[in-house]
């Protein structure tokens, strides 16, 4: 397991802010979206992040065997604003909830 923890409150950082445009203080904090595109590659998954012009770092493309896991403009999810559990499936969500586990507020 991948052990992000805040260094002021001990809390873990939430894999979901790899995906969110306003993610990980708008990109301005602890941005750990490299560390999560690593825990896809080394599942056999084809990862793609980049800087999102001034904001956050985020994922937007994930393939594996010829599939694009990521929304298209004509799912009715946006990369970057929709909730990555809406769209991810099973599978991926579950190794990212293993290897980054929700964080719980003041332990």
């Amino acid at each position: 397991m991948t052990n992000m923890k805040c260094e002021h409150c001990g809390n873990c950082y939430q894999w979901k802010n790899a995906f969110s445009k306003f993610g990980y203080d708008d990109g301005d904090g602890n941005v750990i979206t490299p560390e999560v595109a690593q825990v896809l590659e080394k599942s056999g998954y084809d990862v793609k992040f980049g800087v999102w012009q001034t904001h956050n770092t985020i994922i937007y493309s994930i393939k594996k065997d010829g599939w694009e896991y990521m929304p298209s403009r004509f799912t009715g999810h946006a990369i970057g604003y929709s909730d990555p559990v809406e769209y991810l499936p099973v599978d991926i969500l579950k190794l990212l909830e293993k290897e980054f586990p929700t964080p719980i507020l003041f332990r």
